[in-house]
């Protein structure tokens, strides 16, 4: 069944995603093996570089690190120029993964136990900072093969994105430390602006222009190109959340609402319930994760599907999609075609279209 659903998926011509699929496999068979020699193998292997393989290792699909590499060639840059820095993106995706995982109580990633669930949240938290400590060092080997001067860009843009990041987590834990109940859709979008879309595409997408030297007024478009992907892909997360199968999705289904985060069908179906419906919500939603029963969830699920909110989500995230593809139409018409253009082009539909 499709997560999208609305009228203007049913018009939406299929897509090929044959292409989007081989780059992606490609580009993760360059950056993996790239990750196993940037991380050591010494005596501290079993209780921090080994576990920092872990996740990278997991069947992720490496959209960072491809975003970057594509990105890259498309503006007419070589992928040997910018393999360590998508490496290093995907270091600090997965030390992002980390700390995230203990901050939410999740249970699983990937289909396996979280670092925290497996080897304890002490060395679970150890882990995270290693590998972002690894992912700062393999950026400063850019000063050796890029210059100094493009190394230092690359590095303030690292720098803005995570600091991005880490403010929009700020905001999704005080949303949840306080059970928030006035957010709308606009807060939500604000961030996951900061949370997701920097490190996820618009970080990605930067630095794969810088290192192919487009120049600095080509740059601004990205952000909000990157802004709209990112949400995109964000929303749809959300929504197979709630709806894929545990098996294929790799994660706890309903997690989220365990979890207490408030997604865009979470804050509208807090906004649109009836009173009642509201107050069991917010109730619900204001225990710790271990008070919460299947019932309770089963609850707010029905709720959701009852007053549209899964549906609503589902439809924002392809109107974010179809702006970005007009974005990228119109902004991006100096991109030669190329298959690194179409590339990137096709990520914009599939980050919604995907089912996993």
């Amino acid at each position: 069944m499709s997560v999208v659903g609305s009228k203007e998926e049913r018009g939406r011509p299929a897509r090929s995603t044959r292409q989007l699929f081989e780059l992606l496999a490609h580009y993760r068979d360059q950056v993996m093996p790239r990750i196993r020699e940037l991380i050591p193998n010494n005596r501290y292997r079993d209780t921090l570089y080994g576990p920092m393989l872990e996740y990278p290792l997991r069947e992720g699909k490496g959209f960072r690190p491809a975003l970057c590499l594509a990105t890259c060639q498309a503006c007419g840059g070589r992928a040997e120029e910018a393999l360590d820095t998508a490496a290093a993106l995907e270091m600090f995706h997965n030390a992002f993964l980390i700390h995230d995982d203990i901050e939410d109580g999740s249970q699983n990633r990937r289909g396996d136990p979280t670092l925290h669930t497996k080897y304890g949240i002490a060395i679970a938290t150890n882990v995270g900072d290693g590998l972002n400590m690894l992912a700062m060092r393999t950026l400063l080997r850019n000063t050796r093969t890029l210059g100094l001067e493009r190394a230092l860009t690359l590095m303030f843009e690292v720098e803005r994105m995570a600091r991005e990041s880490a403010e929009g987590q700020s905001m999704e834990l005080d949303w949840v430390r306080f059970n928030r109940a006035d957010l709308r859709p606009a807060d939500y979008l604000r961030m996951t602006r900061k949370k997701t879309c920097w490190y996820t595409c618009i970080a990605p997408l930067r630095v794969g222009a810088l290192i192919a030297n487009v120049r600095p007024s080509q740059l601004s478009a990205f952000i909000p190109l990157g802004f709209k992907i990112g949400a995109a892909f964000q929303i749809q997360d959300d929504v197979l959340n709630l709806t894929a199968e545990e098996s294929l999705y790799g994660k706890e289904i309903a997690g989220d609402i365990a979890e207490g985060k408030r997604t865009l069908a979470v804050i509208h179906v807090i906004e649109h319930a009836g009173p009642s419906a509201r107050s069991r919500i917010l109730e619900i939603y204001g225990r710790r994760r271990l008070e919460k029963s299947r019932g309770d969830i089963d609850y707010v699920l029905d709720c959701m599907h009852r007053y549209g909110s899964i549906s609503f989500a589902s439809t924002v995230a392809l109107r974010l999609a179809k702006s970005a593809e007009r974005t990228f139409a119109c902004e991006f018409a100096w991109i030669a075609p190329s298959p690194y253009r179409s590339f990137l082009q096709e990520m914009i539909y599939y980050m919604i279209d995907r089912r996993l």
